[in-house]
């Protein structure tokens, strides 16, 4: 049977692919230490689960009306916006997703037309340049410095545009190298950004996991310029640990979100009405089982970084958001006998039983990605199999 060329072309998820691997494995017996999964392995507090059942035994199963979020959601959507990142959005200018996947999907199919050029900074979150070809978007892979842990200076950002550039994606904390953009950093980009005819996309779905006293801004906060052109993106994912809830958020000029609002109607028609009800609690409601988890990631991701660093042939950039460890392994690689991220992710797993995302699904085949969102036993436990593997 014939398929579509576009699904043919499409990459499959490597984050999700490594993490249906290691439990594979598992299932058969197999002792395997994973650090693909990019979902905290808390479970979700108390008290956002009971209204999800509180809600579903008042009834409230059916479609969400509208499509677009309920209104007590949105509100609490606004609300989050203004307390955490500065931004005073309305009603009619944030949406709830499934997902916050979905609110990129939607974004993109709203805004790109077949050759549009999409500006998406190496590394980047393996689904974004996916999402943007099935959007029939072009993208575009700049990269910056190693000694400044890859972020993008405003000339390496400049000399990535040209006159087809339609959007620009932008994801502070990184998924996957935890890397941070200082305000400063964020300001100077807006400098090239912001009197341009493009869209931004400001991926913050790790917004509250800083570490280390980081700081950071929502870009669309930065001035009246930035939020006109900027589209912001969270979800419950992380923040909360509601992986499988399947809740995205998108906040936005209102003409975008109409028209992503939208296409929500013809797809997915919203996400499940029981759900923003918990989504509206976790967002109004008690705060601290975010700083429990924040507190547990920012001490086992210190950990993992001090270790691995002292490997040689090992170079990591400390993590100072989100959940990873994205190191440069490549030193390593001769004496390994590989040639790649792939190989050595196989040979790690098939020979020491660690599963580690291979680097060359978010464009950077000298790395792979370990998640911290493990327990400290286990992140010892896979670092001694690891440190063993790479000093033979």
């Amino acid at each position: 049977m014939k398929l579509a060329q576009r699904v043919i072309n499409l990459a499959e998820s490597a984050t999700l692919a490594v993490s249906s691997q290691a439990a594979k494995l598992r299932a058969e017996g197999v002792d395997v230490i994973g650090f693909g999964a990019g979902e905290p392995d808390f479970d979700t507090p108390d008290h956002i689960k009971q209204a999800a059942i509180s809600a579903i035994q008042e009834g409230q199963t059916k479609y969400p009306k509208p499509a677009s979020g309920l209104p007590a959601t949105r509100k609490a959507i606004c609300a989050k916006f203004l307390r955490q990142n500065a931004l005073s959005y309305k009603t009619d200018e944030v949406m709830v997703t499934s997902g916050g996947k979905m609110a990129i999907y939607l974004l993109t199919h709203a805004v790109l037309d077949p050759g549009d050029e999409v500006v998406i900074p190496k590394p980047y979150w393996v689904s974004y340049p996916e999402i943007v070809k099935l959007a029939g978007g072009v993208p575009v892979f700049p990269v910056g410095p190693t000694d400044n842990d890859y972020k993008l200076s405003p000339d390496i950002l400049a000399d990535s545009i040209t006159d087809r550039t339609r959007m620009v994606i932008l994801n502070s904390p990184s998924n996957p190298s935890g890397v941070t953009y200082h305000p400063d950093e964020l300001k100077a980009l807006a400098t090239v950004l912001q009197d341009r005819d493009l869209v931004v996309i400001s991926d913050e779905i790790y917004d509250q996991l800083l570490y280390h006293g980081q700081e950071t801004i929502s870009y669309a906060a930065i001035n009246e310029k930035t939020y006109a052109q900027t589209v912001t993106l969270n979800a419950a994912s992380k923040t909360y640990s509601m992986t499988g809830w399947r809740l995205g958020y998108a906040g936005g000029p209102a003409e975008i979100i109409k028209a992503m609002k939208k296409l929500q109607t013809q797809s997915t028609s919203g996400a499940a009405t029981f759900n923003q009800v918990a989504l509206a609690t976790a967002l109004n409601e008690d705060q601290s089982a975010v700083d429990t988890m924040r507190r547990a990631f920012e001490q086992r991701g210190q950990h993992m970084f001090d270790r691995l660093s002292s490997y040689t042939g090992v170079q990591c950039a400390r993590p100072t958001g989100a959940f990873y460890c994205f190191p440069d392994v490549s030193g390593t690689y001769s004496k390994l006998d590989v040639s790649g991220s792939i190989e050595f992710s196989s040979k790690l797993l098939d020979q020491a039983g660690v599963a580690v995302v291979p680097g060359i699904a978010f464009g950077m085949d000298e790395h792979v990605r370990f998640s911290f969102a493990t327990s400290m036993e286990n992140i010892d436990e896979g670092l001694n199999r690891f440190e063993k593997f790479v000093s033979v």
